[in-house]
């Protein structure tokens, strides 16, 4: 854990929308490894999520992302980076990692608080609801997601909030919002402007056509100009 940094990391969240990495859901470390410095390399980043999993989409067994997170972790940690592991919150805590994101069928916001401390990071998914936003900040959520805003190949989904959602959140409470879903170095900047602290990506940065680190200072290029 590096109390210290995770109160940069609200305080820069609150000047400006960062970008929030999650990884493939399913990688070869070693292969991986060269992608994520050069990710990481490509400027500002805010958190990178470790996201593993089963091709059924359940999430991936403990070992293989115990694996993954001690070879990943130190090099996003060494540079400020938060480190989020997705799904195992009793494994973040664990191993130190800074916090864990959950999604609404899994554990609970308090059980995922007690595995990883009072200094960790809990996200929550919440879809496309207030509500459940609501619920989640209230019990002590560090920031919840909304997603997806985009069409996305990453993952099946059900919710497709309108940006407006955005707009609504940042008006009510200073709990930070990470939007998701389909979002690209073109249409981020529009998320940014209604009030995203966050937009996090998968495939626009994996994916993209100049590898990852381009993608990166693509990104960042267009927060700025919001």
């Amino acid at each position: 854990m590096v109390p210290p940094f995770l109160c940069v990391w609200f305080i820069i969240t609150i000047m400006t929308c960062r970008l929030y990495l999650i990884t493939p859901p399913q990688i070869e470390v070693d292969e991986f490894k060269p992608r994520l410095i050069d990710a990481l390399d490509g400027g500002d980043v805010g958190a990178v999520q470790l996201r593993l999993k089963n091709s059924d989409g359940t999430p991936a067994p403990v070992d293989v992302v115990r694996r993954a997170a001690t070879e990943l972790m130190p090099i996003v940690q060494a540079r400020d980076i938060a480190f989020i592991i997705n799904d195992h919150a009793l494994l973040a805590g664990e191993i130190g990692a800074d916090g864990v994101h959950i999604g609404q069928s899994d554990i609970s916001y308090n059980d995922a608080r007690k595995a990883v401390g009072p200094d960790g990071i809990v996200g929550v998914t919440c879809h496309a609801s207030t509500h459940l936003a609501m619920t989640a900040g209230e019990a002590g959520a560090d920031y919840v997601a909304f997603g997806a805003f985009f069409p996305t190949n990453t993952k099946q989904t059900t919710a497709s909030p309108e940006i407006e959602i955005l707009e609504s959140w940042a008006a009510a409470t200073n709990v930070p919002a990470v939007a998701i879903g389909g979002i690209t170095p073109e249409n981020c900047a529009e998320l940014a402007q209604a009030g995203a602290d966050f937009v996090a990506v998968v495939n626009s940065v994996w994916g993209y056509r100049d590898g990852p680190g381009a993608a990166v200072k693509a990104f960042n290029s267009a927060l700025k100009q919001h």
